[in-house]
């Protein structure tokens, strides 16, 4: 099956990964299947996609989309056998990931893709109990799925270069920009660029040298305004004026081995914990969680069509 002959997604976990793929899937006119043991998942992931549905509306919907095209089933065979894609989004634990996915091979259409979520974990050693490992695949997203367009595409060992080629296809054709890698790095690229700050951020916290809010509003109002157009390495290459990376690694280079931060994580005390929970709970300033995802997804919305505009311009949007 090609691409684009999908028709149903089975997603497998709805936490808040889960849920956001289950979101995203309906955008883009899916029939999406679920499955979560957990008693009171088909109450959580109807609120997760009602409260993210009408956000979404100014980014366009695709014909037919709708919440009513899922269905929440109580059983995982039942879930992956009429699904011709499946996104695994369970928790981090390795052994239980290795016993679904098993379970999961033994139950989709031999000619199904099967995607894993994992925030860390190599496929490699996730589809070691699969009896025909060349379909699974990484497909990472950045939450919430449903509006950061980023999916990092990896295979295993025994993975097929053609499902992780066909994984990249599918995505792209849902919207998703897509990083397909050369081979597996524990964290990926995302995440271990985003784990070095929150490092740093910890660090700076435990030691007194900066809070929470000083963080947060050094990275919302500094880098983080230009990150979200170039990434740190085109802002760096403006950083060498007319000469570009080029002139800024001569002029630097040297003194990059004199680093100033920390890249291993401090110890989390009662005292750092504290700190970190007071300081977030301060600066969310009364809002619930809920508040502040719908603050942050309203924001978004409105981000990604500023981004557009800019980077249609550029030619530059995969």
């Amino acid at each position: 099956m090609g691409p684009d002959a999908v028709r149903t997604v089975a997603v497998v976990g709805t936490g808040t990964i889960g849920g956001g793929w289950a979101v995203h899937f309906l955008r883009w006119g899916f029939d999406v299947v679920a499955y979560d043991p957990a008693p009171d998942a088909g109450r959580r992931l109807a609120t997760v996609v009602d409260n993210a549905w009408e956000t979404l509306r100014p980014l366009g919907l695709a014909d037919g989309a709708s919440p009513t095209r899922l269905t929440v089933v109580s059983t995982l065979d039942e879930a992956v056998a009429r699904a011709d894609f499946v996104q695994e989004s369970t928790p981090e634990v390795l052994d239980a990931k290795v016993a679904l996915l098993a379970r999961i091979d033994s139950a989709a259409r031999p000619d199904v893709v099967v995607a894993s979520s994992t925030s860390g974990f190599a496929m490699t050693d996730m589809q070691v109990a699969c009896r025909s490992p060349e379909r699974f695949v990484v497909g990472h997203p950045f939450n919430p799925p449903y509006l950061i367009p980023v999916v990092e595409v990896v295979g295993g060992k025994a993975t097929a270069a053609e499902a992780v080629d066909w994984a990249e296809r599918f995505y792209a054709s849902t919207g998703k920009v897509v990083v397909k890698m050369a081979r597996e790095l524990p964290g990926f690229v995302a995440n271990r660029l985003q784990e070095a700050m929150w490092y740093e951020a910890l660090h700076m916290v435990a030691a007194g040298e900066s809070t929470v809010d000083q963080i947060d509003a050094a990275v919302t109002y500094g880098p983080g305004l230009r990150w979200a157009l170039m990434g740190p390495c085109l802002t760096f290459h403006l950083a060498g004026g007319s000469g570009g990376m080029a002139a800024m690694l001569d002029h630097f280079g040297p003194h990059l081995t004199q680093s100033w931060t920390r890249n291993t994580s401090p110890e989390v005390t009662a005292d750092l914990r504290a700190a970190m929970v007071d300081g977030c709970t301060a600066e969310a300033g009364g809002r619930s969680v809920a508040e502040l995802v719908r603050e942050r997804d309203d924001f978004l919305v409105e981000l990604l069509l500023l981004h557009e505009r800019h980077t249609r311009k550029w030619g530059r949007r995969p």
